[in-house]
């Protein structure tokens, strides 16, 4: 049996089949008609029917032998003459058999008309009407006219078999491209044919293509998209009245938008949507909040007139408008969704990942994972940003990931066709703002900004596509800014012709409203009644927002009840017992090693379990992750989810995690913390990204704040990939938007001669942004406090932000080991450690304070010297800075002479100076005679390390001995030699 394609299409014939091919296939079918595919058999009866049909036709059958040679056909393919019916009345005209040669001449005829409809599927959108303004106007491409494909004059009517291609069997060639260029060539344009999957492709032509797909509304549905652009317009205008010169990046001439992201959220809800998480830059921003979002007019006019959004009993910097983000349930067809809008900085695309990590979240806690129905994120961008930001690719790459997929992302483009004051030649080198997009095969419906029809048609379009497939779409709007890039520019400056264009446009509504008056829907009284009122309510909720008080904030409701802001003095609970029973200890300690008898793991993953046998057994020597893997489980058994990401989470960069168990026959992985009962747990090797990573787990401990989540960098100065999500999100949020979050951050810290780039996770940086208590940096130097801090980040009532320098060679050091008595009972985190061997603080002179891995190397050379009289105490915990502590201690050493701060990262890096002012407090606090601390560390440097091993080992000597006072140059020729 010669095989087709299977469920053939156009396409399919299309992309490469020749008239030869069919011609050949067409002797098989005539000879044997089992003997080809189904799908071409119903193919060539219908290539029969056209070559047979009425175009060799005569009107007075039957034909005799001479009208046949007349006609051009071969008598000895005609059919027999058919008899007289009874009566004598004329018979059925005979159908003359196809010969091989019509056929194949039906066929190449199908062939070039599915050939322009392809093109047309392809590139139409290229010819389609976008641009409100008529710059961007292009002529018809060459390859979309007939003449490109063969056909001219009398071919342009002549019926062709098109198989049920447009919704037809048969059809002219005319009949055709006026079909297609209503289609592809509209208000809307469609990019879809670089999709992979050929259901994903039918789906959208089933609702573009066609000679009834006409975009249609009831005349209730154009009256209530009318009236939404409308009260956009007339938003924007009353502020542009009431305050004048005020930036507020207004949506005019974007205003289709509004009924836009109504559409979503009617349709959404119709299909299974109950939670909508938007995300966007400021452009519109005060439109969405107003007419989508519904936040009252009065709280966005007493914001405008200097208010603060919060309540006066609460803390916080507070943010511009335009950056502000809110949360509501909206109805429509009585079905309820609630929505939010994530707070979002002045870096344009910042917010992206942050959204798809809450709607993650969402869904987890929705148990909407498999399905995801129930929770959508929507993200609406500008043109210039969509194309230009690098992490709107990050983004788009969560799309399909295990952990990061959220089920389908709908991306809205606001195309003004300028970037501040850049054109968009200048701006991107690709013909759309949204062919970034492509990457993912996500189909990209362009349309134009002055039909809100159109607009509204491609979010339903959307919103179905993102329900039926779980994957992304775009919806690039063209259309213009009005003003400049705030209401203060003057775009004539840079943008001359386009300017000069869009003072004499009308807008939206005019243009919409004219069209509706034409069809007779509403009449000028309709526009003017509802243009009335809805400045009639602007004006009262202005005068109501000058008196408008706010509300207690909502900062601590739904899952984050029972949350607050840390407090001090009597209740408070900054640290709290994080101890665990033995039994508990025990189990998870037979959970972390037992391994099924259906797997067989690495030979020195084996090792490695016999080694955390031995632990358990004698209770001693248990390292750092065993400590962390303690930590997990724990929380598990109590019900919390602990999710931990990275770019190589499941083993550990240096192979010490082994979270992740793999087969070593079938690859089949096992997760041990899995098993445990209560929690959820999940460990992701992430994408190569940080920035998009950092940013989707703080929007998934933003949505969740019992869920324990952690973001690990290979490396921990990789981190400066995620700077924005650090300044704009991590540091600052909660002062800003009033937005707690408990988001870890564990970043490998620590000089041990690796070179620049694998020594320093910027601890300075972090410190530095440290103020008003609104996040932690710590550097835990063993494996139970490091135990204590992660369950602590979960059992105070507050949630904050967590930065820990994670270490490297601690990972596996002699002496950054635990015993099992430190992670039970009624222990708890340590922000200040002793070493082992401190002599008593009535002897200690000199004290030596540290942070981090270096404490070791200290220890082990003032034990080496027998120093008696040199103390070491590790600063566990940087931000807060635990001076309550120190000083307490500080008074006991009442023979103190010195005070040294001893780092390993050079002097502007590091730690000194933000501790030197509040350690020199502690001493003044405790009494001491010492004044101030001196600094022992390498000297200043534009290089964070060395990348040479003998430097290295020669500076880590020397800093040392500098800070115990020994002979630091007799310690460097002693390394040197060494």
């Amino acid at each position: 049996m010669i095989m087709g394609y299977e469920g053939l299409d156009f396409d399919d014939i299309a992309g490469g089949v020749s008239p030869g091919f069919v011609e050949t296939l067409y002797r098989r079918y005539k000879s044997d008609p089992a003997s080809v595919e189904p799908s071409w058999r119903a193919w060539f009866e219908g290539l029969e029917s056209t070559a047979s049909g009425p175009s060799w036709r005569r009107a007075n059958w039957p034909l005799t032998e001479t009208d046949a040679l007349t006609a051009g056909l071969d008598p000895t393919q005609m059919e027999p003459a058919p008899k007289p019916a009874k009566g004598g009345a004329p018979a059925k005209p005979a159908t003359p058999a196809a010969s091989t040669a019509d056929v194949t001449k039906a066929a190449e005829d199908s062939i070039r008309a599915m050939m322009l409809i392809r093109t047309y599927r392809v590139r139409g959108h290229l010819a389609a009407n976008l641009d409100p303004l008529g710059l961007a106007r292009q002529n018809l491409p060459a390859d979309l006219t007939p003449e490109y494909h063969g056909f001219s004059g009398a071919d342009l009517d002549r019926p062709i078999y098109l198989g049920g291609a447009l919704g037809l069997q048969h059809g002219t060639v005319r009949e055709i491209v006026a079909i297609l260029q209503a289609n592809y060539c509209g208000n809307v344009g469609l990019e879809y044919m670089h999709i992979a999957d050929v259901e994903e492709r039918r789906f959208l032509q089933d609702r573009m293509e066609g000679k009834d797909k006409a975009i249609t509304f009831t005349p209730d549905g154009k009256k209530a998209i009318l009236s939404k652009v409308i009260e956009a317009e007339q938003w924007e205008k009353f502020l542009g009245k009431k305050y004048v010169g005020t930036k507020r990046f207004g949506l005019d001439g974007g205003e289709s938008m509004i009924p836009a992201m109504e559409a979503i959220i009617k349709y959404g809800g119709q299909q299974g949507v109950r939670e909508i998480v938007y995300g966007m830059a400021h452009r519109g921003r005060l439109n969405m909040l107003a007419n989508v979002m519904e936040k009252p007019f009065r709280v966005i006019f007493h914001e405008f007139g200097g208010g603060s959004a919060n309540p006066d009993d609460v803390a916080g910097s507070g943010d511009v408008k335009y950056h502000l983000g809110t949360s509501t349930d909206r109805q429509f067809d009585g079905i309820s969704v609630h929505m939010s809008l994530v707070a979002n900085p002045s870096h344009l695309e910042a917010a992206d990942p942050v959204v798809l990590g809450k709607a993650r979240a969402l869904q987890t806690i929705r148990g909407d994972l498999e399905k995801h129905e129930q929770v959508l994120p929507v993200l609406i961008h500008g043109d210039a940003a969509f194309a230009g930001q690098g992490i709107v690719w990050e983004t788009l790459g969560f799309s399909g990931i295990r952990g990061y997929n959220t089920g389908g992302c709908i991306h809205f483009v606001i195309n003004n066709q300028v970037g501040f004051t850049t054109s968009p030649q200048f701006a991107r080198s690709s013909p759309y703002p949204s062919d970034v997009a492509k990457g993912v095969q996500a189909p990209i419906l362009h349309v134009n900004g002055d039909d809100p029809e159109a607009v509204t048609f491609a979010c339903k379009v959307a919103i179905e596509f993102r329900q039926a497939f779980h994957r992304d779409i775009v919806i690039d709007m063209w259309c213009y800014r009005r003003f400049g890039h705030n209401e203060g520019d003057e775009p004539g400056f840079t943008q001359p012709l386009m300017y000069q264009k869009i003072r004499q446009h009308p807008g939206v509504s005019s243009i919409y409203g004219q069209k509706l008056i034409a069809e007779g829907v509403v009449d000028q009284g309709f526009i003017d009644e509802k243009t009335n009122q809805f400045n009639t309510l602007l004006e009262g909720e202005f005068e109501a927002g000058k008196t408008y008080l706010p509300n207690k904030a909502d900062w601590f409701a739904g899952r984050w009840s029972g949350l607050g802001a840390p407090s001090d003095g009597e209740g408070a609970r900054r640290n709290v017992e994080t101890g665990i029973e033995k039994k508990l200890f025990d189990s998870i300690g037979r959970t972390l090693t037992t391994v099924p008898e259906d797997l067989e793991i690495h030979k020195t993953l084996g090792r490695v379990l016999d080694a955390k046998r031995e632990m358990f057994k004698s209770g001693v020597n248990f390292d750092w992750a065993t400590g962390e893997a303690l930590a997990f489980g724990s929380l598990l058994s109590e019900g919390y989810t602990v999710r931990l990401s990275g770019q190589d989470s499941g083993r550990g960069t240096f192979s010490q995690r082994h979270a992740v168990w793999v087969d070593q026959k079938t690859e089949a992985k096992y997760v041990p913390l899995t098993t445990v009962p209560h929690g959820s747990f999940e460990v992701l090797d992430s994408p190569l990204s940080e920035y998009g990573v950092l940013g989707f787990e703080y929007g998934y401990a933003l949505a969740d704040p019992k869920a324990l989540v952690l973001w690990e960098a290979q490396f921990g100065d990789f981190v400066n990939g995620a700077q924005i999500m650090i300044d704009q999100f991590i540091a600052s949020g909660e002062s800003k938007w009033l937005r707690a979050n408990g988001l870890v951050m564990l970043l490998p810290h620590g000089y041990e001669g690796q070179g620049p780039e694998h020594s320093s996770a910027r601890p300075e940086r972090f410190l530095q942004l440290c103020a008003q208590d609104n996040m932690q940096v710590v550097n835990i130097t063993t494996p139970a406090n490091y135990f204590h801090l992660l369950r602590r980040q979960m059992h105070r009532n507050f949630r904050k932000p967590l930065i820990q320098m994670t270490p490297k060679s601690l990972l596996r050091h002699k002496l950054a080991v635990s015993s099992a008595e430190e992670f039970l009972g009624d222990s708890h985190f340590k922000r200040i450690l002793s070493d082992p061997n401190a002599p008593a603080d009535t002897e200690v002179k000199r004290l030596v304070l540290c942070t981090g891995k270096v404490a070791y190397d200290l220890i082990e050379a003032r034990d080496a010297a027998s120093d008696q009289n040199t103390a070491i105490v590790r600063i566990e915990q940087l931000y807060p800075f635990p001076g309550e502590p120190l000083t307490e201690r500080l008074k006991r050493m009442t023979n103190l002479e010195e005070v040294v701060w001893a780092q390993e990262e050079p002097k502007n890096n590091g730690y000194w100076f933000f501790v030197e002012p509040l350690i020199e407090q502690c001493l003044i606090d405790a009494g001491t005679k010492v004044q101030r601390p001196r600094y022992a560390g390498r000297a200043a440097a534009a290089s964070p390390a060395t990348g040479l091993m003998k430097r290295h080992t020669a500076e880590q000597g020397a800093l040392v001995a500098d800070a115990l006072g020994h002979n630091v140059r007799e310690e460097i020729r002693r390394t040197r030699k060494g």
